[in-house]
């Protein structure tokens, strides 16, 4: 049964070719049908220019004319869809390692061969079927080959971001990036550093979740841009130990970790306090800097966790975090009994025992005639340790202890 994105993108194309215009699907979908997968999204490229894919389709939003790239939308079940369309095209002189000074708009094969790879440049008629592959992209998919289309230099000088592309996509699809294109990539490593620190972040989050990381990481590392795009992480590359050493637990840990759980690993043993400018640097959320800094700060928590008193254990396990500390934990071996310790007791216990609601609160501590100040936390913390721990049968042995503390 095809989704809705992949009806809707055909629709689009029906609409242009019904008006004369040639029109495809372009780029990764074409790639994902071909290996079986089911796309994220759908583009389509076209001969029409976009005031005539507008004039088309009124519900559209110019995104990009200048480049020749209009957002088609519609509405299905309660939720918005969108179908990238834009003109064949030619690129002119990159400028700045990212964009295009401006577009000519061209043909089907010129628009292929301004592309990055060559498993991206294919073309697919899905009202025909026909395949238009300019690139040698269907055989480069077959063999497992990664291979820029062109000059390799000249691909990775005109958009520098590329060169993570480059590591990801070979990563994701266990593909092998050809020789000419892996020493292209080497030789241009440096330049990365013009590239936004909200890309490169975007890229590292991508390549850093699921089953690949593990090859992701060896090419950033083989192609000389892991220590360029993480610095914190230059100890890898200086000592081939440590880096086989987080290779093997990269691969080793959990698919469903998420990818500051894989950056946690790749930043073992260093100081929690780096998360916070490498977090600066690369925007990541506040919600990514706390826990890529929480999972650094209790790396070694875990290993120790048998025979570990509930009110220590038990708020490290109610965190958010706790899932892909416990991954981490595995993923590295050492101390492996602690970690499945935390493992079981993570999963037989509900929320509810982890994070006990407190039997006194604050407020009680001054109706007892504490007054405000810092150690009405300290009294609080005691109690609710010995009310975890078991020493406190229940709230009145909770409030009897607090008065006695309180006098």
């Amino acid at each position: 049964m095809e989704s809705a994105e992949r009806m809707f993108a055909l629709d689009v194309v029906r609409g242009l070719q019904a008006a004369g215009h040639e029109a495809v699907f372009a780029g990764g979908c074409v790639r994902d049908e071909l290996l079986g997968l089911a796309p994220d999204d759908y583009d389509v490229a076209t001969s029409a220019l976009p005031e005539q894919v507008q004039a088309l389709f009124p519900r559209s939003l110019a995104v990009g004319a200048s480049f020749g790239v209009i957002d088609v939308i519609r509405k299905v079940s309660g939720r918005y869809l969108k179908v990238q369309v834009a003109t064949f095209r030619n690129d002119g002189p990159y400028l700045d390692g990212r964009r295009p000074s401006g577009v000519v708009f061209s043909s089907a094969r010129e628009d292929a061969l301004r592309r990055d790879f060559t498993i991206n440049g294919m073309f697919l008629d899905p009202v025909s079927e026909r395949l238009l592959d300019f690139v040698g992209g269907r055989e480069d998919l077959a063999r497992g080959v990664l291979r820029a289309i062109g000059d390799p230099d000249q691909r990775f000088s005109e958009d520098r971001l590329r060169l993570l592309r480059a590591v990801r996509m070979a990563a994701r699809f266990g593909m092998e990036i050809c020789p000419q294109t892996a020493a292209a990539v080497a030789r241009h490593a440096s330049a990365i550093t013009v590239v936004s620190a909200e890309r490169v972040a975007e890229e590292l989050r991508k390549m850093l979740k699921g089953a690949r990381r593990s090859r992701a990481a060896a090419l950033l590392a083989e192609l000389d841009l892991l220590h360029r795009v993480l610095p914190e992480a230059g100890h890898l590359v200086r000592v081939p130990e440590e880096l086989e050493k987080a290779l093997g637990a990269l691969g080793r840990l959990e698919s469903s970790a998420g990818a500051m759980a894989a950056l946690a690993v790749l930043l073992d043993g260093v100081d929690e306090a780096v998360a916070i400018p490498m977090s600066a640097r690369l925007r990541f959320s506040n919600q990514e800097r706390d826990l890529l800094r929480w999972l650094l700060r209790h790396s070694d928590f875990l290993s120790a966790s048998e025979g570990m008193r509930p009110s220590r254990l038990y708020p490290v396990l109610a965190h958010a975090g706790a899932a892909d500390l416990i991954a981490i934990g595995k993923a590295r071996v050492s101390g492996a009994a602690g970690v499945a310790h935390a493992a079981q007791v993570l999963a037989s216990l509900p929320r509810e025992v982890l994070a006990p609601s407190p039997w006194v609160t604050g407020n009680d501590l001054i109706a007892m005639g504490m007054k405000p100040g810092p150690a009405i936390k300290e009294v609080l913390d005691s109690l609710l340790a010995a009310q975890m721990d078991g020493e406190l049968a229940d709230l009145d042995a909770a409030h009897a202890r607090a008065r006695s503390m309180v006098a």
